[in-house]
C-alpha cells in the first residue's frame, strides 16, 4: 500500500513542513547528512549494545539498517518520514530481529506517535508497519503500554477504508493481550468494530475478483473487523458488549460469505462467544446451525474445527442437538473422527469428539450414531495422545452406552482394556467420564466380568479419594452396577483394605451429588450382612440420620434407600427412630417425585418394624400417605406401603389387646 509512494515521489509542498512528533528534527535532509548521521548513529548504536551486552559482531547488516531508518524517522520531516517508512515496509517485518530492531532503538513510540499526525501518508505507513510487527508478543505489550489502543480506535472512524483496514487488523494483533483487550472496551471501540461488519449482502456472495475496488474494499474491512473482535471475544464481557453492540444478526450474515478469509474469523468469534447461554440460543434463533453444518465439509481445516468446536459448545441445548442431526451434521463429524489424517490435528479432533459427545446426549442422534458405528470410531481414538481427545471421545462412548446394543459393541472392539487403563490417569474430567462409561459397561454381566477381572472395580473405588466432587460422585455411582453384578460382591467389597471406611467418610462431603452416589453405593454394599456390619461399626447410621432434613430430591431418594437396607442388622433399626430420622421422612412423602416416593416408602416400612417407630410415624401423620401411594401403578410403592401400614395396624392391634388385657 505504501510501497508505490516511493515511486510517485512525494510532493514539493510537503517537503518544507515538518511533522510535529516532539521529537529532535532535521529540517535539511541532504545525502550527506544522511552519511554523517549514519556515522554517528553506528557510532551511537555501537556504544548502546556494549551498554546492553549485545554483541553487535552477531547482528545481521539488515538490523543495523533497519535501526537507520528509524533514526530517520525521528528527524520529524515529513519526506524522510514517509520514505523511512516505505523502506521499512521492502524489509520482511515478521521476523523477531528485524521487530527487535525497531523495539530497541525506540521505533515503537515513533510509530505511535505518527498515528496523531494529521498526515494520511504517515498514518497509513506506521500502521502498515505496526499491523506486521504487532504479531510479536512483546510488540503487543509495549504498544499496549504506549497507549496505542486508544489511537487504533479512533482511527476507526476515520473516513479512509485503507486506514479502517490496517487499525483493524493492529488491534486484531493488539487484543490478544489482556489490557489491550479491556481499553478497546472502554474507548468504546466494540460499537465501532461490529459497524465495520456491516457490508453490502451482494458483496458477500461475489467472488473477490468479480467486486468492484469498493465493494472489495467494504469486503477487506469487514474482514479485520472479525478478526478484531475474534481476538476480543476472549473477554467474558466484551462478548456481552459485542451482543449490545448488534454483532449477532451481522455474524449470521457474514457466515453465509463466499469469502474464505471473512468466514474464519467470523467463525472463530462465534466459537469463541458460544460458550455463553444467551450466544448458543442466538445462534439457534439466526438460524446458524446449518451453516455450522455445512462449513464441516469445507476443505479449510481451520474452519472446520472452528465449527466443530462451536457445536460442541452450543450443543449444550438439546433443540441445537437435533438441528444438528436434522441438517445432516453427524455424519460429517462421525467421518471427520474416522480420517486418521487429522488425528495429530489434536486441536481439530477434540473439538469433532466433542461434538460428537455433546450430540450423543439425544437418543434420537443415538440411532443415527449406531448406524455410523460411531463406537467402534471412538473405541479407535482411546490411543490418542492428547487427553483433550480422550476425555471428549470417552464422554461420547458414556452416552452411547447408555444404550445396551452400544455396550456390546464397546466390549467387543475391545475398549475395556484401554478405559481400564486410563484410571491410572491424574486428569479429573478425563476421570469423571471413565467413570461414566465403566459404570455403564458394568450393568452388562460379560462386560463386568472383563473389568472386573482386569481389577477395575479397585481402581475406581480408588477414585473416591480424588479431591475433586465429580469424580467421587462418578465413581460412586460407577460402583452401584459393579457392586451388584460382581460375582461375588460381598467378598470382592471386603478385599478393598479401608475400602469401607473410605466410603462411609465421604457422607461428610459438602458436595449433594457426592451425598446422593455415595448413599446410592451404601444401598447395595449394606445388601451383604457382612459388610453391612462394617460399616455400623464405621457408624453409618448416626452419619446418615444426619442427612434426612435434606430438600434435594435425589439424595432424598437414594437416602432413604441406604436408610431401608442399613435396618436390617442389630439395633440400627430403633438407631434411626432414636436420632429423630422418622419425621423427616414422613415429610419426603410431599416430594413429587415418585422415585423419592417409592425408596421412602420402603424406608418407612422397614423402620415400622420398631413399635416406637410406628408411633412417631404415625404421629408425624404418615398414614394419610400412605393410603395414596397403596393405590399406585408401582409394584414395589405398593408392596412398601401396604407393609408399613401393616405394621402400624399390627401395633395398633396390640395396644387394644393391652389394654382390654389389663382391664
Amino acid at each position: 500500500m505504501l510501497r508505490g509512494l516511493e515511486d510517485r515521489g512525494v510532493p514539493e509542498a510537503l517537503s518544507p513542513p515538518c511533522v510535529d512528533l516532539g521529537l529532535p528534527r532535521v529540517v535539511i535532509v541532504t545525502e550527506m547528512s544522511i552519511n554523517s548521521d549514519s556515522s554517528t548513529a553506528e557510532s551511537s548504536s555501537e556504544e548502546e549494545d556494549e551498554r546492553k551486552g549485545v554483541n553487535a559482531a552477531d547482528m545481521p547488516s539488515e538490523y543495523w539498517h533497519i535501526q537507520k531508518l528509524v533514526k530517520y524517522m525521528k528527524a520529524g520531516n515529513q519526506t524522510a518520514t514517509i520514505v523511512a517508512l516505505c523502506c521499512l515496509k521492502d524489509h520482511n517485518l515478521t521476523t523477531e530481529i528485524n521487530q527487535m530492531a525497531i523495539r530497541d532503538i525506540g521505533g515503537l513510540e515513533v510509530l505511535v506517535n505518527l498515528l496523531e499526525t494529521n498526515d494520511f501518508k504517515c498514518k497509513l505507513g506506521s500502521l502498515s508497519v505496526l499491523s506486521e510487527i504487532s504479531q510479536n508478543v512483546d510488540v503487543r505489550r509495549s504498544l499496549s503500554d504506549l497507549g496505542a489502543v486508544p489511537l487504533l480506535v479512533t482511527i476507526l472512524s476515520d473516513q479512509s477504508r485503507d486506514l479502517q483496514i490496517l487499525a483493524s487488523e493492529t488491534i486484531a494483533n493488539v487484543a490478544k493481550v489482556r489490557k489491550a483487550r479491556k481499553t478497546v472496551r472502554k474507548c468504546d471501540g466494540i460499537p465501532k468494530l461490529v459497524d465495520l461488519l456491516d457490508v453490502n449482502p451482494l458483496a458477500l456472495i461475489t467472488p473477490i475478483e468479480d467486486l468492484s475496488p469498493e465493494d472489495r474494499q467494504q469486503v477487506y474491512v469487514a474482514r479485520g473487523g472479525a478478526r478484531a473482535l475474534w481476538s476480543l471475544s476472549q473477554s467474558t464481557k466484551n462478548k456481552e458488549a459485542m451482543k449490545k453492540a448488534g454483532c449477532v444478526p451481522l455474524l449470521g450474515r457474514l457466515i453465509r460469505s463466499c469469502h474464505p478469509d471473512v468466514v474464519v474469523p467470523i467463525m472463530g468469534t462465534i466459537q469463541q462467544c458460544a460458550t455463553e447461554v444467551s450466544y448458543q440460543l442466538a445462534i439457534q434463533t439466526e438460524g446458524m446451525i446449518p451453516d455450522l453444518v455445512r462449513h464441516l465439509s469445507d476443505a479449510n481445516i481451520e474452519l472446520k474445527k472452528h465449527c466443530a468446536s462451536a457445536i460442541f459448545k452450543c450443543a449444550e441445548d438439546d433443540l441445537t442437538r437435533d438441528l444438528v442431526r436434522q441438517h445432516g451434521g453427524l455424519d460429517p463429524l462421525v467421518k471427520l473422527a474416522k480420517d486418521t489424517s487429522i488425528h495429530e490435528n489434536k486441536p481439530l479432533l477434540a473439538a469433532v469428539t466433542g461434538a460428537i459427545w455433546k450430540c450423543a446426549m439425544n437418543h434420537s442422534n443415538i440411532y443415527r450414531l449406531n448406524e455410523l458405528n460411531t463406537v467402534e470410531v471412538l473405541v479407535g481414538l482411546l490411543q490418542n495422545e492428547s487427553e483433550e481427545v480422550l476425555t471428549n471421545a470417552v464422554g461420547g462412548l458414556a452416552e452411547c452406552c447408555k444404550f445396551p446394543e452400544n455396550r456390546v459393541a464397546l466390549r467387543d472392539a475391545g475398549g475395556i482394556p484401554p478405559l481400564v487403563t486410563l484410571l491410572n490417569g491424574l486428569n479429573q474430567s478425563l476421570l469423571e467420564n471413565i467413570a461414566r462409561v465403566l459404570g455403564e459397561c458394568a450393568n452388562d454381566l460379560e462386560s463386568m466380568a472383563i473389568i472386573e477381572e482386569l481389577d477395575g472395580v479397585r481402581l475406581l473405588w480408588s477414585l473416591l479419594k480424588n479431591p475433586s466432587p465429580k469424580v467421587q460422585a462418578n465413581a460412586a455411582w460407577a460402583l452401584c452396577p459393579c457392586i451388584e453384578n460382581a460375582k461375588d460382591s460381598g467378598e470382592m467389597v471386603r478385599s478393598f483394605v479401608g475400602g469401607l471406611e473410605l466410603i462411609v467418610s465421604l457422607l461428610r462431603s459438602d458436595d449433594n451429588q457426592v451425598l446422593a452416589t455415595v448413599c446410592a453405593a451404601l444401598a447395595k454394599i449394606a445388601l451383604d450382612r457382612e459388610n453391612l456390619a462394617v460399616i455400623t461399626d464405621h457408624g453409618v447410621v448416626p452419619m446418615l440420620a444426619e442427612l434426612v432434613l435434606t430438600q434435594e430430591d435425589r439424595l432424598r431418594q437414594y437416602l432413604a434407600e441406604a436408610i431401608a437396607n442399613c435396618c436390617n442388622y442389630g439395633n440400627n433399626c430403633h438407631e434411626f427412630g432414636r436420632l429423630g430420622s422418622i419425621t423427616p421422612l414422613v415429610a419426603y412423602m410431599e416430594s413429587k417425585d415418585k422415585g423419592v416416593h417409592r425408596t421412602t416408602a420402603h424406608a418407612l416400612h422397614q423402620l415400622s418394624a420398631d413399635p416406637y417407630n410406628c408411633v412417631t410415624m404415625h404421629q408425624s401423620g404418615v398414614v394419610a400417605y400412605l393410603l395414596v401411594t397403596i393405590g399406585s401403578d408401582d409394584e414395589a410403592l405398593q408392596e412398601a406401603s401396604a407393609g408399613c401400614l401393616s405394621n402400624i395396624r399390627r401395633l395398633a392391634l396390640s395396644l387394644e389387646k393391652l389394654k382390654y388385657s389389663q382391664q
